[in-house]
């Protein structure tokens, strides 16, 4: 008889999310992963796989969640340089928001692990890409309503704009400055 699960597996996998953004892969042991979710090794690994197979998990829920939530901003907006600004405001938010964050788990993987990890690598690569489109899109419209400057084409402006909140991600995982990182989002926002 299969014995029933007695957790959510989604809670988990959320908590595992935050476990290895804050930790990073490597510096997470796997008794801090059973640990910190409060599961048995063997209820971890039955249900996920190993520690890597759970990271790919964690990091995919990351990047659809994040990618979701910046696309909607994007999408949605009236306002394009106001639009991008919030966007920059998110990135904001997920390096000085609480003493957790950690920047970007997308962008950390990018740093820790891609280069030598295919798997993380094409998650990556399809989350910046998802990125670059929503940007895209929204700059296109923005171009079109006189909004953005025609300066740069609206892909160029795109890629500029997810390097741009990219490497926010890594200078906000280190000390960062706040008035720095305004400073850059500022500058930024001035090439619309």
């Amino acid at each position: 008889m299969a014995r029933t699960k007695s957790f959510d597996e989604e809670t988990i996998l959320d908590e595992a999310m935050k476990l290895f953004w804050h930790t990073g892969y490597h510096s997470l042991s796997a008794q801090e992963l059973v640990d910190g979710l409060g599961l048995s090794r063997s209820s971890l690994y039955d249900t996920f796989g190993d520690k890597h197979t759970l990271y790919v998990k964690a990091l995919r829920r990351y990047s659809k969640l994040t990618v979701e939530a910046t696309i909607s901003v994007l999408d949605q907006a009236k306002n394009i340089p106001k639009a991008i600004k919030e966007v920059f405001q998110m990135n904001f938010n997920a390096s000085f928001g609480s003493e957790l964050t950690k920047g970007c788990f997308v962008v950390n993987s990018r740093v820790e692990l891609s280069p030598h990890d295919p798997e993380i690598a094409g998650i990556v690569k399809e989350n910046w890409q998802s990125l670059e489109d929503g940007f895209y899109r929204a700059l296109k419209r923005g171009q079109e309503a006189g909004q953005v400057s025609n300066a740069h084409n609206a892909r160029t402006l795109a890629r500029f704009f997810v390097n741009n909140s990219w490497g926010l991600n890594v200078y906000g995982n280190a000390d960062a400055d706040e008035k720095v990182f305004k400073d850059i989002i500022k500058v930024a926002l001035s090439v619309l």
